[in-house]
């Protein structure tokens, strides 16, 4: 092999380059002036050499040979990689806790949960704010993905959208964002436009800001209140960030909604107490539900669900509490919704009356 023409990446191990197939060496050598002549060509040696930057979007040599492989070794090198991904989130806990906090501080007075992100990380917010309503009987809006480029965006690509920061403000005002609400930008890079925007404009309304991200010292952490960088490192396949990245944000994003919903008492233990029953399978479930919580018989839970309308938690509250329907719905509105608080109010009223 000769010297002043190494080989590409993809060059099987002890081949001759094809010398008519331009090498990264080669690409380096355009004139500059060219480059600079052409605004649009200067814009992508910029974006270039930001993504040069970036540990997701590392090309990594020792995988340039992977799609030679067998299949159940790709697969095992694959299963190595993504094993990795918790030990990266847990770096970050508590980065992530802090953020959770000051969510949940937001929410317990009427505020948000918003998330904004272009592509997968746009997708990963969607997907966890869906999941809310059935799992913890949030209200409509209450925990809202915003993508870019809109719903279509969901299962199509819309090209340009990512590079908007003026359209991820107009998103966010079309929500008539407020100073209690939470906007969390996902980005893997950290530099997506979309996300960066979202997050600086919602600084400026005074909402809370959190940034997630999968690269050290990004410009959407930088520009949130709460920056967290879960670094994952290069993926298996060259910036293809749907993988450890994609994974990564699930994550956190689980983190996020389920442990703010926690601190707002829509759990009872690891119970889910404020499950919508919207299907023949949540209604069993909110059986056992209150089945785990109390250890009553079927008839008394019965009984409790139909003079509660159904409502889980507040069923729990009439056989824990003794208390009646209409009484179990007074004390949980008193606590905020906060069942554990209700319980000892319930159990102060009885005492008072014993008394």
């Amino acid at each position: 092999m000769t010297t002043s023409q190494p080989a590409t990446p993809l060059d099987p191990p002890g081949s001759e380059p094809d010398a008519s197939r331009p090498g990264p060496a080669r690409a380096e050598t355009a004139p500059r002036s060219e480059a600079a002549s052409r605004p649009e060509a200067s814009r992508y040696d910029v974006l270039r050499h930001q993504l040069d930057t970036l540990t997701t979007e590392a090309f990594r040599s020792e995988l340039a040979q992977i799609d030679q492989l067998p299949t159940l070794e790709i697969a095992e090198i694959m299963n190595g990689e993504d094993s990795t991904v918790p030990t990266a989130v847990a770096a970050q806990l508590p980065q992530i806790a802090a953020a959770i906090d000051a969510i949940a501080e937001r929410m317990a007075r009427g505020g948000r949960l918003l998330y904004a992100g272009a592509g997968t990380a746009g997708r990963m917010g969607v997907l966890d704010a869906s999941e809310c309503p059935p799992t913890f009987n949030t209200a409509p809006g209450q925990v809202t993905g915003v993508i870019a480029g809109g719903p279509d965006a969901m299962v199509n690509s819309v090209e340009g959208a990512e590079d908007s920061p003026e359209m991820a403000a107009a998103d966010l005002d079309a929500l008539n964002l407020t100073a209690d609400d939470t906007v969390v930008g996902i980005s893997a890079s950290g530099r997506t436009p979309f996300a960066v925007g979202a997050v600086e404009h919602a600084r400026t309304r005074g909402a809370l800001t959190v940034g997630l991200s999968c690269n050290e010292g990004s410009a959407l952490a930088a520009a949130a209140e709460h920056g967290i960088e879960v670094v994952v490192g290069p993926e298996l396949l060259t910036g293809s960030t749907r993988l450890k990245a994609g994974t990564a944000q699930k994550l956190v994003l689980n983190m996020l909604s389920t442990l703010t919903m926690i601190r707002l008492g829509k759990t009872y233990g690891n119970l889910m107490v404020d499950l919508r029953a919207s299907n023949e399978k949540l209604r069993a479930r909110s059986r056992r539900i209150v089945a785990l919580a109390t250890g009553a018989p079927d008839d008394a839970i019965e009984t409790a669900l139909a003079a509660t309308d159904g409502e889980v938690k507040a069923a729990i509250l009439t056989l824990l509490g003794d208390v009646e329907g209409p009484t179990a719905q007074r004390l949980l509105a008193d606590s905020h919704g906060h069942l554990r608080a209700a319980l000892a109010a319930a159990a102060a009223d009885r005492s008072e009356g014993d008394a």
